[in-house]
């Protein structure tokens, strides 16, 4: 039995990448960890996420602390600690924080990939963002497409 892809983090640890993401980002497994099966990363939600796509991977996420607000499929939801959500790809989503303490979760995504596409997003700084902080589609469309990722304009 092979233990060269076995991983053990500590409390706090992060698997090392090709750009150094922040804080609110803690990458538990990366994709070449799991043979491209998966990605496993532990995300405080700071900032809502905009709706957007995921062509090619599946998101899942299990709620760690707080409340999580879900736009899936026209409909708003709210995900409380201990709940789990899937979201299929191909399937438009929101994520936002629901109440004064921001959502701690651990997100999912199968094929993995996601941390590549945070690295991307990070290593082009903050022309990616509004003045507001908040993510803008046309300027992030070209980085996340690569990844098969849309955000709506």
């Amino acid at each position: 039995m092979s233990n060269e892809r076995f991983v053990k983090l500590d409390p706090g640890e992060r698997r090392p990448g090709r750009v150094p993401l922040p804080p609110p980002f803690r990458v538990l497994a990366r994709t070449e960890d799991t043979e491209g099966r998966l990605s496993v990363l532990e995300v405080t939600l700071v900032r809502d996420i905009p709706r957007h796509t995921h062509h090619r991977a599946d998101e899942l996420i299990y709620v760690l602390e707080g409340e999580l607000g879900v736009h899936f499929d026209g409909e708003d939801t709210s995900v409380p600690a201990g709940s789990f959500v899937l979201l299929p790809k191909g399937v438009p989503h929101a994520l936002s924080r629901v109440g004064q303490a921001p959502p701690r979760v651990l997100q999912m995504s199968s094929p993995g990939g996601w941390e590549c596409f945070l690295e991307d997003m990070f290593e082009a700084g903050p022309d990616v963002l509004h003045a507001d902080g908040a993510l803008d589609p046309d300027r992030i469309n070209p980085i996340a497409a690569p990844h098969g990722i849309a955000y709506e304009v």
